[in-house]
């Protein structure tokens, strides 16, 4: 079956008809492009101008607009982004009045501004001025603000409308994506009649959705009442003279503007019935998104326009929320009873409503919405709407009249509370493997840092980083200067991103200089824009004019840091580039001199490090690093010195360890820092690939004939959320899915949610397709709504917004049973998460609907790369017959994608063949090797680790192993399995202090056998192996660290451990090189030590002291690691010991173990 539509850029951007899918963002492109060829087609030669500053939720506005560049050069559209959102602003004010400037190229200049909600409080001032001066006839302004009113992706929550009504501007509200466009260009429109920039306000859940729908009318036959007009113009008026006339200027926009602007919107009926009853006992009026809240609510419960116009209940739409056409809505509102007011936030409508209705005469009508006429709460002023809360206020002010509202109420909300939360872990937002704020914003110890906007504002969640405070844009620092002269401490760090230095923040060093305040900021040059998407600064900038700028600027000492200081020879002012291994001692210097002082630090951000290498633009370096599991102790070290979340938790019968995730490293090697020999360098060798011969046959043998399965009836509105991490395609499965829904002639809305999300963290897609021609109102998935649930983790499908959604007896699961491990692995070596548990309870839910699956392992196993583990979902869900579009549809979809087409085909071929026979999918991947580790038989685990000291050592050490279990054994064995896990401990903490890891160990380790087939079966090719080394008979401290200096050792040290390992038998004794260390006489104690102190324990152990013996026993798991890490642990080892000793009942227990 051929799909019904296409998805294109090109039907995006050009079709004028038909039915289209397309994002928010995309619609905000598109709107430019339909207003010039309404231009054109009434003879108008105009142009365009679009200039602003990105942000959530607009925030990926230019890049789609960089991307249909041709579009916009083919339209007369010039996109310029600005320096800042005020800034740009005055560039759209000056467009209005081009003619000031001389002969002009155009009859008139269209113009969009954008910015989020931030950027429109700051944006006042040239807001104010601009809509005061007027716009010209052919041109107008259409001002988009971006609010968050839920705080998804700001620090805060915030609604602009309150900042474009002081400056007057009149403010039009898209419910959804359609209205974009058609409210788009009523505001163009309006503008141009009245004189006065129009805002239009956009959310996340309009702007960042993504719908199918027909096309507005490219021709709209607006209307421009005559009159309005007074005999002077609406426009801007070069005869005003200014200062002399600028009362002249407020009166006309007061007087004649706005009530323009109202006239205009009266004329041409933006603000619409949804349908009127003949009885109008109650009128509703829904405001922007809150209306498609609204009508989801009556729809779920059962009220069509027949209920309602039996019931008296009448809808109006406001799309203009200030200021408000009032007399049309009231004359629509008639003798009505009461009018509801449905809006998100502050009561805008709601109180000039109240206002036009104070002098009228007549009936008096009551108006309720953020309170009932006894004033008790509705609908809440704060955070944002769903349709169940709609429903719930809804519902009280006909509940009277309706027989059957109150039942379906209490089934709705019976069906959310089904969901019931768990306390899960959430996946937080974290920094990007080889970030460069891993290293750019830690902080010395004994200082503190402030935080501002940009990726380095997660700093605050890490407690390490020591970052306390953060700002608004371009206001970091300033906190700092004023709080200084009344704090006791002399000094601050503040981070400040390149992107925001060029914004606005120069502006706060130049403060900060002028009040002589000892600060030492840091700009973090990082060559991308990295928390909206990975977009250039604006403006020209580089690290050389940053360290001009500063030192023109006043500041002190500006020093220079890099992870590659030799490509910045020639910088201004005698400043040397430094490399970042010096940035400690830097930042201690500098907290040490008077005054502002600065550091650049350049690193490119990693994920756009990751995105130039795939397009060949940026250096890749011959070189992986590979962790010797053997050899790792799991310390943690090397995530402590790295903070990086590609050094991941490894389960082996040894304990965890850990290794570097190859498909997650952006190949930053500060993990190489953790003092641990067990990192190797490998040059010259690839990833391992699959199996490509097997697979291909395979796929020639069986993708053929694959079945069709029986895909679900689609009586309704069908469901699904997706869940997964952020940067690993989650938002494409989303895309995937609405667009195929569209190209199967269906009707689809997906809707994002991303934020910091898409840093490691949590991120969502939700997707609503329903048969043609019905309506999608809500975007966003009811409480207990979801008919699937496609987990490509299972952690964030356990979220309490999936669980909400999840609810048991409805939805379908499919889950990836693959474990990610969350940031916390970065800050506790030992975090764990419940995943088997969570697994649990998702599969419970969905009953035999629900359906495991090992995505990231198959994918890895069939492409090298988890890459497309995702679609490999997709297709498993639609082969379970969980998915109501057609494979050719999904087919179709990720070729419009454009994205890695022929894989994610073969993925969704592959996650079929999943679904219908797992077994050839796991056996062409060797799953089975991967499986989880079962827990070692007690008796199993003692006679391997007797082995294993046998090799270590010799027969008579691992005996007096062997003994001392057998002894424990005995005593412990009348306790049942309590006492087994007592021997289960002993067993292995005894074996982890006798076979300490001093050089003969390491060495023999790196001699096995099991270290080049751990090496051959992860890595092809020649290889050229190194290992990097700080051997204490050979290692100077480096000034830099305070710890040994880590060499590199080519292959020949290979030759040297085989030849080092043979000498494990003079450990310990007088020609023992190495053992006269004070860290192997430590370690020989310890051993002893512990031995000695559990004989002294087994006669006295009994049923009441089992549980606290069995802890004392398990305390040498927290020594771990070499050298100074290890010492680090052993005092924590010893102050724990005398803690757990001492909590002992038996005095004399205590002076015997002691």
């Amino acid at each position: 079956m051929k799909p019904e539509r296409v998805v294109s850029l090109e039907a995006i951007y050009n079709s004028e008809e038909g039915p289209v899918f397309m994002t928010g963002i995309q619609a905000l492109v598109r709107l430019p492009l339909m207003q010039r060829r309404f231009d054109r087609r009434r003879g108008l030669s105009t142009g365009g101008l679009i200039s602003g500053y990105r942000g959530s939720p607009i925030g990926a506005y230019d890049q789609q607009l960089w991307k249909a560049q041709k579009y916009l050069d083919a339209h007369d559209v010039v996109f310029q982004p600005g320096l800042n959102e005020d800034l740009a602003a005055t560039a759209l004010w000056g467009a209005q009045m081009h003619e000031a400037f001389g002969p002009s190229k155009v009859d008139g200049v269209f113009g969009i501004w954008y910015g989020k909600g931030p950027g429109v409080d700051r944006t006042g001032d040239a807001f104010r001025n601009a809509n005061m001066i007027g716009t010209s006839a052919l041109g107008g302004v259409l001002a988009i603000g971006g609010d968050d009113h839920a705080a998804q992706s700001s620090m805060f929550p915030h609604q602009t409308d309150g900042i474009f009504q002081s400056a007057h501007i009149p403010v039009l509200q898209p419910a959804n994506v359609s209205d974009i466009l058609t409210l788009g260009m009523a505001g163009i429109a309006m503008s141009r009649f009245a004189g006065t920039w129009v805002a239009m306000k956009t959310i996340a859940e309009v702007v960042e959705s993504a719908a199918s729908f027909a096309l507005p009318d490219p021709c709209p036959g607006f209307v421009a009442p005559a009159e309005l007009v007074p005999p002077h113009g609406l426009n801007w008026d070069p005869a005003i003279q200014w200062p002399a006339e600028r009362a002249e200027y407020e009166r006309r926009l007061i007087e004649e503007r706005l009530p323009a602007a109202i006239g205009w919107a009266v004329a041409n009926r933006i603000d619409t019935p949804i349908f009127a009853s003949h009885a109008k006992r109650l009128c509703v009026v829904t405001v922007g998104k809150a209306h498609q809240d609204f009508m989801q609510a009556l729809e779920n419960l059962g009220i069509g326009e027949d209920e309602a116009e039996a019931l008296g209940i009448s809808v109006y739409k406001v799309a203009m929320s200030w200021p408000l056409a009032a007399e049309p809505l009231l004359a629509f509102a008639g003798e009505a009873d009461e009018i509801f007011v449905v809006e998100e936030k502050a009561p805008t409508v709601e109180d000039q409503i109240k206002t036009a209705l104070y002098h009228r005469g007549g009936k008096r009508i009551r108006v309720t919405g953020k309170a009932d006429a006894d004033g008790k709460p509705l609908l809440p002023v704060v955070m944002e709407f769903t349709p169940l809360m709609v429903a719930q206020a809804f519902a009280g002010r006909i509940a009277h009249d309706l027989v059957g509202v109150a039942e379906r109420l209490k089934a709705l909300e019976a069906m959310a509370s089904r969901g019931v939360v768990v306390p899960f872990p959430a996946r937080k937002p974290f920094f990007c493997s080889g970030c460069p704020h891993n290293s750019s914003t830690k902080t010395p110890e004994g200082s503190i840092s402030g935080g501002g906007i940009g990726c380095h504002v997660m700093a605050l969640s890490v407690p390490k980083l020591k970052t306390t405070t953060f700002s608004q844009m371009g206001g970091e620092g300033l906190q700092w200067v004023g709080a200084a002269p009344f704090s006791q401490t002399d000094h601050i760090f503040q981070n400040i991103g390149d992107g925001t230095y060029q914004h606005s923040g120069l502006l706060a060093i130049r403060a900060a200089v002028a009040a002589k305040t000892n600060i030492t900021f840091k700009i973090l040059y990082n060559d991308a824009v990295a928390m909206t998407g990975g977009q250039p600064a604006e403006g020209v900038i580089d690290p050389r004019r940053i360290v001009a700028q500063l030192q023109a600027e006043g500041v002190g000492r500006v020093h220079f840091v890099s992870d590659d200081p030799d490509k910045w020879r020639a910088l201004p002012g005698g400043v040397v580039a430094a490399h970042r291994d010096e940035m400690d001692a830097i930042q201690r210097a500098l907290r040490e001199t008077p005054g502002v002082t600065a550091i650049v630090y350049e690193q490119t951000c990693a994920a756009e490090k990751r995105r130039r290498r795939k397009r060949g633009a940026f250096a890749d370096p011959d070189r992986r690093l590979f962790i010797n599991p053997r050899v790792c102790e799991g310390c943690g070290d090397c995530s402590v010195q790295s903070n990086c979340i590609a050094v991941q938790p490894l389960p082996t019968a040894e304990g965890v360890k850990r290794r570097i995730d190859q498909s997650a490293c952006n190949k930053d090697f500060s993990c190489l820092k953790g003092f641990c020999p067990s990192f190797v360098e490998i040059e010259g060798a690839v990833l391992r690939g699959p199996d490509a011969g097997r697979i291909a046959a395979l796929e020639a043998e069986r993708f053929a004939m694959l079945p069709a399965p029986t895909l679900p009836a689609l009586d309704g509105v069908y469901n699904i959320y997706v869940a997964g991490i952020g940067g690993l395609g989650v938002l494409t499965v989303g895309a995937l899915l609405g667009m195929a829904a569209h190209t199967d002639g269906r009707v689809s809305t997906v809707l994002d949610f991303t934020g910091l999300a898409q840093k490691n963290g949590a991120v969502v897609s939700q997707v609503r397709i329903a048969p043609e021609g019905a309506s999608i109102h809500a975007a966003r998935i009811g409480g207990g709504e979801a008919d699937l649930i496609l987990g490509t983790d299972a952690l964030v499908a356990a979220s309490p917004d999936a669980l909400r959604k999840f609810a048991p007896g409805r939805g379908a699961i499919v889950l990836n049973a693959d474990e990610t491990p969350t940031a916390d692995v970065v800050a506790d070596r030992d975090a764990k998460l419940p995943t088997p548990r969570i697994i649990e309870t998702l599969l419970s839910r969905a009953g035999d609907r629900g359906f495991l699956l090992h995505a990231t392992r198959i994918a890895e196993g069939l492409f090298g790369n988890n890459v497309a583990a995702n679609t490999l979902i997709v297709g498993y869900a639609w082969q379970k017959g969980l998915l109501p579009i057609s494979a050719e549809a999904i087919e179709a979809a990720i070729e419009a994608n454009g994205a890695a087409v022929a894989l994610n085909k073969r993925a969704f071929a592959w996650g079929r063949l999943a679904a219908i026979d797992p077994d050839a999918v796991n056996a062409i991947v060797s799953l089975a090797q991967a499986e989880p580790l079962a827990e070692e038989d007690v008796m199993a685990l003692v006679a391997r680790r007797t082995a294993d000291l046998t090799a270590y050592q010799d027969a008579s050490y691992a005996e007096r192993y062997a003994a001392l279990i057998r002894s424990v054994a005995m005593v412990a064995k009348p306790h049942g399995a309590r006492g087994e896990a007592l021997v289960r401990t002993v067993a292995a903490n005894a074996y982890k202090l006798m076979a300490y890891k001093d050089e003969y160990e390491v060495a023999r380790l790196y001699s096995e056998p099991a270290f080049r087939q751990a090496l051959a079966a992860q890595f092809s090719g020649s290889k050229r192996l190194s290992v990097y080394l700080a051997p204490p008979l050979l290692s100077r401290m480096d000034a830099r660290t305070g710890r040994p200096a880590k060499r590199k050792f080519g292959p020949w040290i290979f030759s040297a451990m085989t030849l080092l390992a043979k000498g494990r038998r003079l450990r310990g004794g007088w020609a023992d090189p190495f053992g006269r260390t004070a860290e192997r006489r430590t370690e020989r104690a310890l051993r002893d030590e512990y031995l000695t102190m559990i004989d002294r324990l087994m006669p006295r152990l009994d049923a009441g002291n089992l549980e606290a013996i069995t802890a004392i026993a398990a305390l040498p798991d927290q020594v771990r690691g070499y050298g100074l890490v290890k010492e680090q642990a052993i005092e924590h080892y010893r102050a724990g010991l005398q803690a757990l000793l001492a909590d002992l009942d038996s005095a004399g227990t205590i002076a015997a173990a002691a």
